[in-house]
């Protein structure tokens, strides 16, 4: 039976909880993690005392991590902040989503080298913060929409093939994957990189509520190898009792 998680705001996340969702993932930005006018970060008192095992949305859009002309030092920074305050509620291991299509948009007019050599950077500053507390940052591709850096599991392979990059797993994203067309053959090609993987049905809603390759995806990955959990993300609708209540059984009726 799949272990199920669920990435929303704190109101759905109870909802998802009363319908017996394994664990949440909640987002950092402006969440889990706040920033005071005096730009320290600081943990959100409302998730004081309790513990998750993975996080998305790890960067807000104005650290440029793509941007050679932006300070680096900042970059660090914000990596050693943010991961000394989840550290706190983060259970052992815990893995760190890095999407943040904002941040890692390479600007206009910016070498194109040079920007993916600063992300690169960036990836191995924020995978080297993480481990300090011993959480484990891994890398997902975004579809084009949201960024113009590394849209597929290929692509996001190949870059941490070209800099070197180890330690650093990705995220297979059905969302993203569908909207770039990507083959599910790929998840399989990939499936010993693969760490951690967020599921919904067409056009990022509840499953079943559309013709998505939801049910072939996390049967790829089970025949593939991965045992791990799947989160929804999902954007609900008006009825979000219902919606949560049947992604949620959805998955669990999966082998």
């Amino acid at each position: 039976m799949t272990t199920v998680g669920i990435i929303a705001p704190r109101a759905v996340t109870q909802i998802a909880e009363g319908h017996g969702v394994d664990y949440a993932e909640p987002t950092i930005v402006g969440n889990v993690v706040l920033i005071g006018e005096d730009g320290v970060l600081r943990l959100n008192p409302e998730f004081e005392g309790e513990q998750y095992p993975s996080f998305a949305i790890l960067l807000p859009g104005d650290v440029r991590v793509s941007d050679p002309t932006f300070d680096f030092q900042r970059v660090r920074e914000y990596f050693t902040q943010v991961f000394d305050v989840l550290a706190g509620v983060a259970e052992p291991g815990a893995k760190i989503v890095f999407g943040s299509g904002g941040a890692r948009r390479i600007p206009d007019g910016v070498d194109r080298d040079a920007a993916e050599r600063r992300f690169a950077e960036s990836l191995v500053a924020a995978r080297d913060a993480a481990a300090a507390h011993g959480l484990r940052v891994m890398l997902e591709p975004l579809h084009r929409g949201e960024t113009n850096l590394i849209h597929t599991l290929g692509e996001a392979a190949d870059f941490l093939d070209a800099y070197g990059i180890d330690g650093v797993p990705l995220v297979a994203d059905l969302f993203h994957i569908e909207v770039e067309g990507e083959s599910l053959s790929t998840v399989t090609e990939h499936i010993d990189r693969i760490g951690h993987a967020h599921i919904a049905d067409a056009g990022r809603l509840w499953l079943g509520s559309g013709d998505g390759s939801w049910r072939e995806f996390v049967a790829t990955l089970r025949a593939a190898g991965f045992t791990g959990p799947v989160s929804l993300e999902c954007n609900w609708g008006e009825d979000v009792q219902a919606e949560v209540a049947a992604s949620i059984a959805a998955l669990r009726a999966l082998p």
